[in-house]
């Protein structure tokens, strides 16, 4: 949980453990709005809504059921996402004026090791060495009813880590590494 502007807070707020209970304590003590997300995955088929932060607070249940949510859908393994990649996926529904609840469909986000190199070893061509799922800070989505070159330039327009496009597998790379493109 980042913690700037604790002291305007207290420390109930800080302390809240419930998701939903933790953004109406930060939100009620701060008038910080809160950020949600909307995924489905397309490997697993669940799908998840919920309120991951209110201000400059990332709520700690959230992130541990977005970190399972993300997991390799290979081999089951739970890796640790980077909010700052949450923070990007938020930013994109506002940017491109989406309701709340429109879902991001998930391809790809946590990913260990050994399914890496077995991706990279048949053939996959965007699949890279030192990717950045392997440090739960990248992920492949698209949105239903955005055209992938929307979702593409609303992306590149954030300037906040790397975009990759790829039409044919019909998906956007979005990772909270350096900004870059391909």
């Amino acid at each position: 949980m980042r913690r700037s502007g604790a002291a305007a807070l207290g420390a109930t707020a800080l302390l809240a453990t419930s998701s939903a209970g933790a953004a109406m304590a930060v939100s009620e003590a701060s008038g910080a709005p809160q950020r949600l997300l909307s995924l489905a995955h397309t490997h697993t088929g669940e799908r998840i809504a919920l309120v991951y932060a209110a201000g400059a607070y990332y709520l700690p249940d959230a992130l541990q059921r977005l970190n399972r949510f993300l997991r390799d859908h290979y081999s089951g393994e739970v890796g640790r996402m980077d909010p700052l990649l949450f923070d990007q996926l938020h930013r994109l529904r506002q940017q491109l004026r989406l309701e709340p609840d429109a879902a991001f469909e998930v391809i790809s986000g946590y990913r260990c090791e050994a399914t890496n190199s077995r991706l990279r070893k048949a053939g996959g061509g965007g699949v890279a060495t030192r990717s950045l799922h392997l440090q739960g800070r990248a992920i492949d989505v698209r949105l239903p009813g955005v055209p992938l070159t929307a979702l593409r330039d609303a992306a590149l327009a954030l300037g906040a880590g790397g975009v990759g496009y790829y039409p044919a597998e019909r998906f956007v790379h979005l990772d909270t590494g350096a900004v870059r493109r391909w």
